[in-house]
């Protein structure tokens, strides 16, 4: 058991929970309903509020802030949570709010990097291995699965999903869940194809990564409908547990699939429009 450090400038309130051979580094503040696990390090300036469990190994980096009251107007001071996973890096002036409704949770997983400036709003759910760059952020009730990576300055708008192993770029705009294994980005937002690159890093078989593009050539480059494409990588498509997560991914969307919305509505607008000409003309 090795005995914690807390430098003499930090503020430790009473009744905060430290684990074994945690650092608290100058000018950190610890409120009195925060638990630190072992090994975990708080850097210089960092503010810690709120019921926040931080994990063992996890590293909050300077002027980061966790825990602190949600920014949705709903909140009626209800008793809520903010939960860090084992061995995450939280960067410089991250923010990770607390969440809204009573006993509910805002939960970052295990071996996490979210880079300076990232936001984290309420009802959030990160999985475990996400990475955040740089000034990326989540709106309230978000949820990113395991291994997702999302791209610096790329606001995620709330209630929106980011599939497993989905890969966000820079600069992009996210509007309705990205689907799992896919690399995109943009104003407006297109899909490059399958995450080729991370499926590989992740130890992806070559028939897993074949039987995955057919699922997004279905998806996206079949000119099918989505009822229709659903149909056909039900039947067409080997259902390995892969396959099966991304059809529950599409039958489970609330916002609508990233890329296959604005296709859908632009059929729409073009039926419309014949429509009311076919009237026009009969006139």
């Amino acid at each position: 058991m090795k005995q914690s450090h807390i430098h003499p400038t930090a503020i430790v309130e009473p009744g905060a929970k430290i684990g074994n051979n945690v650092t608290i580094e100058p000018y950190a503040i610890v409120k009195s309903t925060v638990t630190l696990e072992d090994d975990v390090v708080i850097k210089s300036h960092a503010y810690l509020d709120g019921y926040t469990t931080v994990g063992q190994g996890t590293v909050i980096y300077p002027s980061a802030s966790i825990g602190t009251r949600t920014q949705d107007l709903k909140y009626n001071n209800e008793k809520t949570f903010v939960k860090i996973g084992k061995h995450c890096q939280i960067r410089e002036f991250v923010t990770i709010n607390s969440s809204c409704g009573e006993n509910t949770t805002v939960s970052v997983g295990d071996h996490c990097l979210i880079m300076a400036y990232c936001h984290v709003a309420h009802n959030c759910t990160v999985g475990n291995h996400v990475i955040m760059s740089n000034c990326a952020t989540l709106a309230g009730h978000v949820i990113v699965e395991d291994c997702a990576i999302i791209g610096g300055c790329t606001p995620i708008h709330q209630f929106v999903r980011i599939g497993r192993y989905a890969m966000v770029g820079g600069m992009s705009r996210v509007t309705h869940d990205i689907s799992p294994y896919t690399i995109g980005a943009g104003i407006p937002f297109k899909f490059g194809g399958l995450n080729i690159i991370g499926l590989k890093r992740h130890g992806f078989s070559l028939h897993v990564r074949k039987e995955l593009a057919k699922v997004f050539k279905l998806l996206y480059r079949s000119q099918l409908s989505y009822a229709e494409a659903l149909r056909r990588i039900e039947t067409d498509v080997e259902q390995i547990p892969e396959v099966i997560h991304w059809l529950n991914f599409c039958r489970e969307t609330k916002r609508g699939l990233m890329g296959l919305t604005a296709v859908e509505e632009e059929k729409e607008n073009a039926q419309v429009e014949e429509e009311d000409e076919c009237l026009a003309s009969q006139k």
